[in-house]
């Protein structure tokens, strides 16, 4: 199963917040669009699913910033996961030019057994157990002023 790149941007946003929790700094859509190397637009999408789901407070103005909420550090990855991405097939078997196998083939129903069998195992995790372990290098190194270095 292959993850869109708005769940890697919503994933690595909710990683950044928490490793800069511990530290004190300030985190914007701008120094995680150039951590992640993917534009600000893009990064800015992911922080308004993120917020509508209340995994993220944004402040705007001059001492803005996003904000993890307690919902954010405990919600378990493949709940995340299953939100950012939708309730998407892994194989589509309809549609304009439907499978001609559709009638009698279990595929389907493998492939649908092995992603709840992904998200349970993503289920196991939240955003904090992957950002707990201190001496674990977080990607990006955010400055006090909310750059990269």
């Amino acid at each position: 199963m292959h993850l869109t790149r708005f769940t890697d941007l919503g994933l690595r946003t909710l990683m950044l917040l928490s490793s800069g929790e511990s530290e004190d700094r300030r985190i914007t859509t701008r120094t995680i669009a150039a951590g992640a190397n993917a534009s600000e637009h893009h990064v800015a999408k992911a922080v308004a699913k993120l917020s509508d789901l209340g995994m993220v407070h944004a402040r705007r103005g001059r001492v803005g910033g996003l904000v993890l909420t307690a919902a954010g550090r405990n919600a378990s990855i493949g709940w995340l996961v299953r939100e950012l991405e939708g309730d998407r097939e892994v194989i589509e078997c309809g549609g304009e030019s439907p499978c001609p196998l559709i009638a009698a083939c279990r595929l389907r129903r493998v492939l649908a057994d092995a992603k709840e069998a992904f998200y349970r195992e993503l289920d196991r995790y939240t955003v904090t157990d992957l950002t707990a372990d201190s001496r674990l290098p977080i990607v990006l190194q955010i400055t006090t002023e909310g750059n990269l270095r």
